[in-house]
Formats: structure tokens, C-alpha cells, sequence
């Protein structure tokens, strides 16, 4: 059967995952407004005549939110990968090579117990440098900045804020692939794991002997690098909106609502695609104190998100704000 399953609700999505047990079930992430989904939904419905045994569900993001909160959904379209009804890999964006490649050696995972495969192994080296490289100082942590989901990682998070280092962090819980993966490409075998330009530091022990010797500060990149380069984005344009897309094509919900608002006022704005500079993306968060996206700002001073200019158009008060008046 090549029909793609539709998931309508929190329940139905954990029964599906369950009935499937060992088998490999891939979840697409999509919205209706969204091209892109639209043109992925039919990359799914060819890769599901091609491996009948895997299960190929789509659901609408903003319809089942309390799925799309737990799975850390942000943009769309994004897929999920299950087995045992566990998540194994993930990939955001239209990407139907990339997909198809994960399908494929997730379904023969699922079907061939033998051996090392030497090209998924090369694969995954290849996946890792590209992760320990996506920004100058990059820790692989328990959970996310905000919520470390282990006291080591808590504290490695505190060591790199209180120095104001700008760093990115990965979140090993997502990706089994990649923890396991990381332990033998960098020859460490616990986390968190702190990366400067793509080599290893080392764990939380050897940040701390670094902290103590002062060695910290000279290795790692400092922040106010990156907070001079958010002072000229955030001052780019009287009116600059950071948001997942553009203002051709937004990659969420959000961020397509607050482009509909700012267009019926007839000012002029101009946009910046988060999704394309994760180092904006997240120094952006501190740098505003804003956690969240779509970000508004107006001559670099920030407005807020989407529920603050709902609340400003309807009280009326919008284009004076977005015209520097108030």
C-alpha cells in the first residue's frame, strides 16, 4: 500500500506508533500553506511504493501542537524517523535526496542485522564533521541551552555562559545515530563534548581545568563578535523582521501570520531567514532576551513577537510603532 497514513491527534499518533513495534516509521512534519510540504508529501508517496514495509505517516504541525511541542517542531517541513516507538533521526527541510538516503538505510537497518556497513559508517564521519563544525564552538549536550537534561551538561552551559562565549549546542537525545556515533569519532566516551573549530576540547572536567588556568578565554570565541554583527542586522532596515523563510516563502505558521500583519500596513520592512545562520539564530535569543521566533524590530530596538504585534494592531497602535513615532 503506497497511500501516505494521515495522523490527526495526539492519541492516533502513539497507537500508530506503537502497532509498528520494530518496523520503521517516517513522519512528515507539514503544513497545507506550504509549497514545499505539498511537493514532499509526493517524495513520501513514491518512497512508500518503493519500501512498502516502511510506514509513511504526514501530519498537520499546527493541527496537533502538543506533538509538534514535544518533537521540538519549529519549521516546516520537518521528518521524524521511529522505531520501538522511539525517534532515531530527524531531518528538517525539503531535502528529497537527503530523505530518501535516511529511508533507505533506515529500512535496511530495520531488515539486515549482519555486519559494519562501511558506507553508512562513512556517511555518519561525514554527517559528525559537518556537525562538529556548524559553529566555531559547538557542545554536544543532555537537552537544549535552555533545558540541560543532566547536571554535567547544566554546568558546562554555566562555565561557556558566565565567560560569554558564543556557542551552539546539539542535543544528543534526538539523534541515537549521532551519540553513539560521536563517541567513536572523537575517541571520548561520555558527554557533554566541547568543539572549537571542529576539534575536540574535551568533557566538563578538562572546561574546568581550562576555566581554572585562564586557557578558557583564549580558546573559545567571544560573544561580542557575534553582538556586533546582531547590532548592523538589527539595524539593517528601519523595520527588520527575523523569521524561518522570507517574505516569499515563510517556513511557519508564526512567522507567516506576522508577514500577512506587516503587509496589510504598507510599511516597508525588510527580513532576515533564521534558518539559514544558526549562529544568528540562536546568539539572538540572548542578545534580545526573546527565546522565540518571529522576532520584530524597529530602528534595532526589539517590538516582540507575533501575540505582541496581534496585540499592537489590535489596539491600534502598529503603524505608529513600525513608523518610529512611538
Amino acid at each position: 500500500m503506497a497511500a501516505l497514513a494521515e495522523v490527526g491527534s495526539a492519541g492516533h499518533f502513539r497507537e500508530l506508533l506503537q502497532q509498528k513495534g520494530k518496523s520503521l516509521v517516517v513522519v512528515h512534519f507539514w503544513a497545507p500553506w506550504a509549497p514545499q510540504c505539498i511537493q514532499m508529501n509526493d517524495v513520501m508517496a513514491e518512497l512508500a511504493k518503493e519500501h512498502p514495509q516502511v510506514t509513511f505517516v504526514k501530519l498537520e504541525a499546527e493541527a496537533v501542537p502538543e506533538v509538534s511541542e514535544k518533537y521540538e517542531i519549529s519549521s516546516v517541513p520537518t521528518f521524524l524517523f521511529f522505531k520501538n516507538s522511539q525517534k532515531i533521526d530527524r531531518l528538517d527541510g525539503a531535502h528529497a535526496p537527503e530523505l530518501t538516503k535516511k529511508v533507505q538505510r533506515h529500512a535496511s537497518s530495520s531488515t539486515i542485522s549482519a555486519g559494519p556497513n562501511d558506507n553508512a559508517k562513512e556517511d555518519l564521519n561525514v554527517r559528525l564533521k559537518k556537525l562538529t563544525n556548524a559553529a566555531p564552538c559547538m557542545v554536544f549536550i543532555k537537552g537544549s541551552l535552555q533545558e540541560p537534561r543532566c547536571g554535567f551538561s547544566r554546568q558546562m552551559v554555566e562555565i561557556l555562559n558566565k565567560h560569554n562565549i558564543m556557542f551552539s549546542s546539539f542535543d544528543i537525545f534526538s539523534d541515537e545515530e549521532v551519540r553513539q556515533g560521536l563517541k567513536t569519532y572523537s575517541n571520548w566516551p561520555t558527554y557533554p563534548q566541547l568543539y572549537v573549530a571542529g576539534e575536540l576540547i574535551g568533557g566538563l572536567d578538562i572546561v574546568k581545568e581550562l576555566e581554572a588556568s585562564g586557557e578558557l578565554d583564549t580558546i573559545c570565541p567571544k560573544a561580542h563578535k557575534l553582538e556586533d554583527k546582531l547590532k548592523v542586522l538589527t539595524n539593517k532596515a528601519s523595520v527588520m523582521l527575523f523569521m524561518k523563510g522570507n517574505k516569499q516563502m515563510a517556513k511557519c505558521g508564526f512567522s507567516k501570520q506576522i508577514i500577512e500583519i506587516l503587509n496589510s500596513t504598507g510599511v516597508d520592512y525588510e527580513t532576515f531567514d533564521i534558518l539559514e545562520d544558526e549562529e544568528v539564530r540562536q546568539g539572538l535569543k540572548t542578545y534580545s532576551n526573546w527565546p522565540t521566533y518571529p522576532q520584530l524590530y524597529v530602528k534595532g530596538e526589539l517590538v516582540g513577537g507575533l501575540d505582541i504585534v496581534k496585540e499592537l494592531k489590535e489596539n491600534g497602535e502598529l503603524l505608529s510603532i513600525l513608523k518610529g513615532e512611538n
